[in-house]
C-alpha cells in the first residue's frame, strides 16, 4: 500500500526478484512511478479497506507492506491484513520511532522513517535464509542477518547462541542495536546478527529456518 517513491522502489524491486506484486494508492497517479514495465496489478484505494485488499489479492499474498506517507493508515493496514487474513510477513512504515515500539509489541514489525529502507523491507517481506552485512578480506568469516522462525520467539538469545554454536553479538529491535545478555529474549520482529565461518551459513539457515527441537 502506498505507491510514493518508496512503493514504487519496494513493487518494482520485488518484481525484478520475480514476485507478483499488486499495489494500492488513492491516487491513480502515483502508479506511473512503477514505469512501463512494471506488469503487476494496480487498484485504486486505501490498504485497510478489504474491498480493496481482496481485489488486490491479499487472500493470495505472501506479504504485505504499508508504506504510504500516514502512520495511522499503515498501521490500520497492517493490522486489518495481519489479524484477518493472517498473513505473516507483514511491515509497515512508520514516523515516529515512539509510535513503533507500541506497534511491535503488537506483533507488527515497523521500520522508522530515519532508519529506513527498501532492503529492510524486503527483509521483512521476504525472510527466508540470511544476508551477509560483513565479510573478513578472505572470506572465511562473516556477520550473517538471519530470518529466525517464529518458534523461537520467547528463548533466551544466549539459548540460540548455544543451538547455532556461533556469537550472535547484536540485535536489531525496534530499529535500534541491542548488545544481548544471557537473560536478553529473543522477541518478534528482532533482527537477529549471527557471526560464523562462511562454510557453516547453510547450516545456521537451515538452523534458524525451523523451531528449535523439543527435549
Amino acid at each position: 500500500m502506498g505507491c510514493g517513491r518508496v512503493g514504487a522502489m519496494l513493487a518494482t524491486g520485488l518484481e525484478k526478484r520475480g514476485h507478483s506484486v499488486a499495489v494500492i494508492d488513492v491516487n491513480v497517479e502515483a502508479f506511473r512511478r512503477l514505469g512501463q514495465d512494471f506488469n503487476g496489478v494496480t487498484i485504486k484505494g486505501v490498504g485497510f479497506d478489504r474491498e480493496v485488499l481482496e481485489a488486490a489479492g491479499i487472500r493470495r499474498a505472501d506479504g504485505f507492506a504499508a508504506v504510504s506517507s500516514g502512520d495511522n493508515s499503515n498501521i490500520l493496514a497492517a493490522r486489518v491484513v495481519k489479524e484477518n487474513y493472517h498473513i505473516d510477513n507483514v511491515v509497515a512504515r512508520i514516523y515516529d520511532q515512539g509510535r513503533a515500539e507500541v506497534y511491535e509489541r503488537l506483533g507488527i514489525p515497523t521500520v522508522a522513517t530515519v532508519k529506513w529502507t527498501v532492503l529492510q523491507v524486503l527483509r521483512r517481506l521476504l525472510p527466508e535464509g540470511s544476508q551477509p552485512v560483513w565479510r573478513d578480506p578472505t572470506g572465511d568469516a562473516r556477520l550473517l542477518q538471519v530470518h529466525v522462525h517464529g518458534g523461537w520467539v520467547g528463548r533466551r538469545i544466549s539459548e540460540l547462541s548455544r543451538a547455532a554454536a556461533a556469537p550472535i553479538p547484536f540485535v536489531q529491535r525496534v530499529g535500534r542495536g541491542l548488545v544481548p545478555d544471557r537473560d536478553t529474549i529473543y522477541q518478534d520482529g528482532d533482527i537477529l546478527f549471527v557471526a560464523c565461518m562462511t562454510e557453516r551459513t547453510d547450516e545456521l539457515e537451515h538452523l534458524f529456518a525451523h523451531p528449535p527441537v523439543q527435549n
